[in-house]
């Protein structure tokens, strides 16, 4: 199986590189985030994940471990093919799918080609008890944290340990009536309680709508 290829970058297409390795081609399919990141005629490495197939070997790329890791967590959901889950990663980062996930926030899947409504539910649905390891130094890159404060599980960071679980749930729910995005919400209420851990809900949507306030000032 082949891991990680260094070379450089003979061609870029839509969906895919030719990497030469040593004269060799190599055709390697990624999103567009991590073809957005190569030089066609420079050198470069990328992790790889090989699927292999009764009639088929195929090479999916990727530029950090991160992205290699929620490529092997989505595509076990049924049916998010490899095609389908590079179609994801195009549109979402690592950090805003932890997020997406943590939220349950369908619609940010629906903005991948192929991912509708109910396939975009069942991906929440299933990834909702899911902890997708963040390799070290990737964090802090993704979200400008300081590399002291940095943690192996994301949602150490994008979680808030509440108390009150259904305090922030329907906090959030309150915002969404507002006309808020409910990733957008969640993300407003998340802060929000890290700053005031024993606000009560009322206190708590006060502080949310500072944090949009300040976001949009």
């Amino acid at each position: 199986m082949i891991a990680k290829l260094r070379g450089l970058v003979d061609t870029l297409g839509e969906d895919y590189a030719i990497v030469d390795v040593n004269g060799v081609g190599y055709l390697v399919f990624a999103s567009s985030k991590t073809l957005g990141k190569l030089v066609k005629g420079r050198e470069t490495s990328l992790l790889i994940e090989t699927v292999v197939r009764e009639d088929s070997i195929t090479l999916f790329g990727f530029a950090d471990a991160w992205e290699k890791e929620w490529f092997s967590t989505l595509t076990k959901v049924q049916g998010v093919g490899a095609k389908v889950c590079l179609a994801i990663l195009s549109v979402l980062t690592p950090v805003q799918l932890a997020q997406a996930v943590s939220a349950q926030d369908k619609n940010s899947f629906t903005r991948a080609s192929g991912v509708g409504p109910k396939l975009a539910a069942r991906i929440v649905t299933e990834l909702k008890d899911k902890i997708v390891t963040v390799p070290v130094g990737e964090f802090a890159k993704e979200v400008n944290v300081n590399p002291i404060d940095q943690t192996e599980n994301y949602e150490d960071n994008l979680v808030t340990r509440a108390d009150d679980p259904s305090k922030m749930e329907d906090a959030i729910s309150a915002l969404v009536n507002l006309g808020y995005q409910r990733l957008e919400a969640y993300k407003a209420v998340n802060a929000a309680s890290l700053k005031a851990p024993d606000a009560d809900m009322a206190e708590l949507i006060r502080l949310s709508l500072k944090e949009f306030a300040q976001k949009d000032a």
